[in-house]
């Protein structure tokens, strides 16, 4: 799944070289996705100009003048610009085109989201639940020390929990565990103010790391430019079960935590 690196990275993309351009046609050549693309959504946007493209933990807000447009890539969900008579993929399901250029949402899975929202996105009962975020201000070694008291959960699913901080999933949680010598099963509640700080500023490494690579290109994922990222090529955990730790050579370990694969080093985390 598109975790906050790769969805950051194709909000910038998308904001670039659509903010201040004009729908011309709306597309729903399969609207069958998690929830149904409504399908007034063509009407709605009919020659309407885009103002911006924001992010709030995994989910993206276009907004125009009537309203916000929320998409969420889901498992294997992109948005991706094309000439407007380029040849379609199979698993495209939606297409805007703004004159001289489409977006396109691709989903082979149909996990994917795309409303339209009237009225303050922020208030929109799947964005209004999002928790802070990892990137910003309020996401300090205070918060999360208070955050985590009286937790019993593994400190992985609790870093996982978008009611709690937003848009870190498996992938990126495991590596700033790693980053900050923590092992994902230490109860929540048992870290100390100084691994607080140590996790917080280890999340931060991590996830300006990955979008400084263009984010990690396990499956589907690909930039709205079409460009595949290079972060995987500098995972120290994730994925690499039985291979030596590039820190201290012991093997890399795989365990089930919270029903998700957890990798982890049982030396360097402790």
């Amino acid at each position: 799944m598109p975790e906050l690196p790769e969805v950051e990275i194709t909000c910038r993309g998308l904001h670039a070289a659509l903010a201040g351009a004009s729908v011309s046609a709306v597309s729903i050549r399969d609207g069958r996705l998690r929830l149904p693309v409504p399908a007034e959504l063509a009407s709605e946007l009919a020659g309407q100009t885009l103002a911006g493209v924001e992010r709030r933990g995994k989910y993206l807000l276009f907004a125009f003048g009537t309203g916000t447009l929320l998409a969420h890539l889901g498992m294997s969900g992109s948005l991706g610009l094309a000439s407007p008579g380029s040849p379609h993929d199979r698993h495209e399901r939606v297409e805007i085109v703004f004159g001289p250029v489409s977006m396109r949402l691709r989903d082979p899975r149909r996990f994917a989201r795309m409303l339209w929202v009237t009225g303050d996105p922020a208030g929109h009962p799947l964005v209004a639940r999002l928790g802070v975020e990892p990137l910003g201000d309020a996401f300090s070694a205070r918060w999360l020390y208070g955050a985590t008291r009286g937790r019993s959960a593994a400190i992985k699913p609790v870093l996982m929990d978008s009611h709690l901080i937003a848009g870190i999933g498996n992938v990126y949680a495991a590596e700033s565990l790693f980053r900050a010598g923590i092992r994902p099963d230490t109860p929540a509640g048992r870290l100390s103010p100084v691994r607080c700080r140590r996790l917080v500023e280890a999340v931060r490494e991590t996830l300006r790391a990955a979008i400084a690579a263009g984010g990690s290109s396990l499956r589907d994922y690909v930039d709205s430019a079409g460009h595949p990222g290079c972060f995987q090529l500098q995972h120290q955990v994730y994925g690499r079960a039985g291979e030596p730790c590039r820190v201290c050579g012991t093997r890399i370990r795989v365990t089930r935590l919270g029903q998700r694969s957890s990798f982890h080093c049982p030396r360097c985390q402790r």
